[in-house]
């Protein structure tokens, strides 16, 4: 696998953050309140857009799961926003114009366990 400089540019371009500050201490994942519903956790999310891995991260769910709340953004220590990066990655999605969450199929576990900001973020970044 190669690393992909146009994603990480068009990350940063989208964002304006630029991944590549990050040095994985974690903050960001300790104190997500959503990481448990996530396949790739805030940090590694940003591990894998600097190994230019965009493939992973453009099919990861971690984006859609990110209510943009901040925490990450206020405990990482580089400044790094997160929430932007996220919605960056979400951007790039809908631009394929595929649907990724259908309010009408959640799950009804999901909904029980899931906090409400989560399915409100859900609704909001619906692509149908």
């Amino acid at each position: 696998m190669t690393l992909d400089h146009e994603f990480i540019e068009r990350i940063k371009e989208i964002s304006g953050q630029d991944v590549t500050e990050c040095y994985q201490c974690g903050c960001c994942s300790a104190g997500c309140p959503f990481a448990s519903f996530m396949d790739l956790l805030p940090n590694q999310v940003t591990r894998f857009i600097q190994l230019g891995f965009k493939a992973e991260v453009i099919d990861s769910k971690s984006p859609w799961f990110c209510s943009a709340c901040w925490v990450c953004a206020a405990r990482c220590p580089r400044g790094i926003d997160i929430p932007k990066i996220m919605e960056a990655l979400r951007v790039l999605v809908l631009r394929k114009k595929v649907d990724v969450i259908n309010p009408l199929n959640i799950d009804q576990e999901l909904l029980f366990d899931c906090p409400p900001q989560g399915i409100i973020s859900a609704y909001m970044k619906f692509s149908g």
